[in-house]
């Protein structure tokens, strides 16, 4: 069980109802007192209040546990690479092997710690708060692994202008990767659906067209060099989905190099990864255009190739 579930049951002897709940849930007897006083503890059809209510066997019960509260994201001193920033947005170059905000297991150490302390030690404003205390000026992310381009709200109507172009499709993205092979045709465009996968939740898949899950996914790609037993692709986006481009990639039999999760990096190349510590997936975000929310004008940005990407590229270079 977690916060924010509901759990049923039925009583299966006679005592204190805080004793009985907490033998039948493994909640502790404070826990369950705790509830009570929440009024989240139902009892046949009453809510249940009173800790020490006398109980006989066979009733059922429910108690409704809260969702967790999201702990709220603290500035913390961490250097960041900004491309633009002004009163309403901010576009930032994040580093491979940064979280873009906190949550389990990344409570800290986020490009959303590190825009906290630069908002406030710049006093340039702040991030808007229509992402929650965690996830405040987030309007998109690029995985922990990926390099590149984000955009941050700083306001509430840079935020819902921003939110609005992503969700129609507008938003110019344009990735650099690397792949396994030589994809053929060396241009194309790949179309699905992708959602979560049967056999891996952590993992997001190709569906079937038929599929009433996942959301429709589109990547036009074009390979721009070939090199040694892999190919440096563009990739475009008309979608934004969770892991798109590496889902999209594999799914064509050319996974990303050196992504753990999608595939597999072709043998001859992996002592190259390891001598030059290539560990995460060759993809960045060299591109990100959009509409400013503010002036109307349209704006476009560009990152440079990371170093551990150029050396990948340089040393497979034919």
């Amino acid at each position: 069980m977690s916060e924010g579930d509901v759990i049923t049951g039925r009583l299966e002897s006679a005592g204190r109802i805080d004793k009985l709940l907490a033998e039948a849930t493994g909640l502790s007897r404070e826990r369950v007192k705790a509830l009570m006083g929440e009024g989240a503890v139902t009892v046949g059809k009453t809510v249940a209040t009173n800790p020490s209510q006398k109980m006989q066997p066979g009733a059922n019960f429910s108690i409704a546990l809260p969702p967790p509260e999201e702990p709220e994201a603290q500035p913390q001193d961490i250097p960041l690479a900004i491309v633009f920033e002004d009163e309403h947005l901010i576009v930032v170059d994040k580093p491979a092997g940064m979280v873009v905000h906190p949550a389990a297991g990344n409570r800290d150490g986020t490009l959303v710690n590190a825009l906290l302390h630069h908002c406030a030690r710049s006093g340039k404003g702040q991030l808007s708060g229509i992402g929650g205390v965690a996830r405040p000026g987030i309007v998109h992310r690029i995985d922990k692994d990926t390099s590149g381009l984000l955009v941050v709200a700083k306001t509430t109507a840079a935020h819902e202008g921003l939110a609005a172009q992503f969700a129609d499709h507008s938003i110019h993205r344009r990735y650099i990767a690397v792949c396994g092979g030589h994809p053929e045709p060396a241009e194309g465009t790949i179309a699905s659906r992708l959602g979560r996968s049967d056999a891996n939740r952590k993992k997001m898949a190709v569906l079937p067209d038929t599929s009433t899950r996942g959301k429709h996914a589109v990547t036009h790609y074009r390979v721009t060099e070939k090199l040694k037993d892999c190919s440096l692709l563009e990739c475009r986006l008309e979608t934004g989905r969770t892991h798109q481009v590496r889902v999209h990639c594999a799914s064509i039999g050319h996974a990303l190099v050196g992504d753990p999760v999608y595939g597999s990096t072709p043998k001859s190349l992996r002592p190259l990864l390891a001598r030059l510590g290539f560990a995460r997936q060759a993809l960045h975000a060299a591109e990100l255009g959009f509409v400013h929310p503010a002036t109307g004008d349209t704006v476009e940005f560009r990152a440079d190739l990371p170093r551990d990407m150029r050396e990948l590229i340089d040393e497979t270079t034919r």
